[in-house]
């Protein structure tokens, strides 16, 4: 159910990362948890980011929650397609419904992500 080749972080955002370009988006036991997805902020291109701090907001009908970036690093893209479609996020969480991608300014930052074994453990534990 976890791909693996992703990285994660504990408040359930995924990273692939590709040379230094990093695609993240929420795992599919996020979108799970969250219900039906109908609004999301994402920052604007060129915005700089930090690990672990808060880059945007996904709303659903159960919940307000923040996004936190797993990487440091400055927007290069956002996903345009969620401005009409965010349960894109609900029905492809790894693939149509990713949210941000990032030109990553230090990609030994990937080192404190959790592998998808680590992921698989903390969301058995849920």
């Amino acid at each position: 159910m976890v791909p693996q080749d992703l990285r994660y972080t504990r408040d359930h955002e995924w990273v692939r990362l590709a040379g230094d370009l990093a695609t993240v988006g929420v795992t599919k036991f996020a979108a799970d948890q969250l219900g039906d997805i109908v609004f999301v902020e994402l920052p604007a291109v060129g915005a700089s980011v930090a690990a672990f701090a808060t880059f945007g907001v996904v709303e659903s009908v159960k919940a307000v929650s923040d996004l936190f970036s797993p990487l440091s690093g400055v927007v290069t893209e956002v996903n345009p397609a969620l401005a009409g479609q965010p349960e894109l996020v609900n029905s492809d969480p790894y693939g149509e419904g990713w949210m941000v991608r990032l030109k990553v300014a230090d990609s030994a930052q990937l080192a404190d992500l959790l592998d998808p074994a680590a992921y698989d453990q903390l969301i058995a534990e849920v």
